[in-house]
């Protein structure tokens, strides 16, 4: 509802013009460095605060509903969103939220692909290329978290956030300059 009724332009200082798509990616990387930060300096709380990891039905709701409009709102998110939401609000641990993320990632993107199969061309060579390629990353991936303990797993992937926001900044505001 709200990113229709956003202006095309917003504004413009000397030669930056400040368009609804930049205004929105800077959001997106706002969103990134919040929970960069919370992964970087904050302990699990299932680590800190025990085990107390019974699921409420409707918090679950609440914040499902709340990642889902913010994905929406961004148009892009995965696991930047989901994975900080599951750690922070239902105390998973990293190797149990990437887990997660990653089936509720692969459900939301089936629903998608299927509701489109019938309305868009695809480019089948290039989807199964990247669908296999990326499951065989996700094995090698798998190796390297083995050795992994949660919280440097959290921290690096915290890292990895932040330096990602940090590039959709700097190329979103040199990118019309």
């Amino acid at each position: 509802f709200v990113v229709p009724a956003i202006p095309a332009h917003l504004f413009s200082i000397g030669r930056f013009e400040m368009t609804k798509s930049i205004a929105v990616m800077l959001l997106f990387a706002v969103v990134m460095f919040v929970a960069a930060f919370n992964m970087i300096r904050k302990e699990t709380p299932c680590t800190a605060a025990g085990n107390d990891r019974q699921l409420h039905l409707t918090k679950a709701l609440i914040r499902g509903v709340e990642t889902g409009i913010l994905t929406g709102l961004l148009g892009a998110g995965g696991g930047f969103i989901i994975i900080p939401v599951l750690l922070f609000s239902f105390h998973l641990d990293m190797k149990e939220a990437v887990g997660t993320s990653l089936l509720i990632i692969a459900m939301n993107s089936l629903f998608g692909f299927l509701g489109d199969l019938a309305h868009h061309q695809f480019n089948w060579a290039l989807l199964l290329t990247i669908t296999a390629t990326s499951i065989v990353g996700m094995f090698i991936g798998d190796r390297f978290k083995a050795k992994l303990q949660g919280n440097e797993l959290k921290k690096g992937f915290g890292w990895f956030v932040l330096v990602m926001g940090i590039c959709i900044v700097v190329k979103e505001l040199l990118s019309n300059v």
